[in-house]
């Protein structure tokens, strides 16, 4: 049964991912719904991703930065996930290089980026966005502010440099936190 639930959550955030470049998204005030999926605890957040083949760079990435005991703590965390294709939108070179040892704490500002304290779930992310009129800041782990919008019937991510990263699937559930899946990696300042 562990195993079927397993394979159920790698095919539902396999089959959601779409888009291999960010757009700028054009009309903030859509209506948006963003489905919540039944909740599946399958260890830590780190746990999940280490079983999905499409997070293998994130974790590469997470080893470099010396983040997997963080993310594996007590949390709860919110974790938007870039997988590998969001990942392969950097270029080679400087990707290679942020994975070196010496620039373990420029990688480590970039994920804690991508992490923000507590468990927001589809519908609390939602619920945030219907009382900020389609938009809400969230402090995330680094202490940098990320936007999270609503366009297009969509659900965005912005970058403290104007960048945009679609959440593709929402929901995944990891027993101290939550993961929601982007299609590219968003930089802090």
């Amino acid at each position: 049964m562990k195993n079927l639930i397993l394979l159920l959550s790698i095919f539902f955030i396999t089959s959601c991912q779409t888009s291999k470049k960010s757009q700028e998204p054009s009309n903030p005030t859509e209506s948006v719904e963003m489905k919540a999926e039944t909740p599946v605890a399958l260890g830590t957040i780190v746990d999940v991703a280490v079983s999905n083949s499409d997070f293998s760079t994130l974790v590469v990435a997470l080893k470099a930065a010396n983040l997997v005991e963080a993310l594996q703590a007590d949390g709860p965390f919110t974790v938007f996930a870039p997988t590998n294709e969001a990942f392969g939108k950097i270029d080679e070179q400087t990707l290679a290089s942020l994975l070196e040892e010496e620039n373990q704490q420029a990688l480590a500002n970039i994920l804690t980026y991508h992490v923000v304290q507590g468990k927001l779930t589809a519908t609390d992310v939602v619920s945030a966005l219907e009382s900020g009129n389609g938009s809400v800041d969230l402090t995330a782990l680094n202490g940098q502010v990320i936007n999270v919008m609503q366009k297009d019937g969509k659900i965005w991510l912005k970058d403290l440099n104007g960048n945009y990263s679609e959440i593709v699937a929402t929901d995944v559930m990891g027993s101290n936190g939550v993961i929601h899946v982007i299609n590219t990696v968003v930089m802090p300042k």
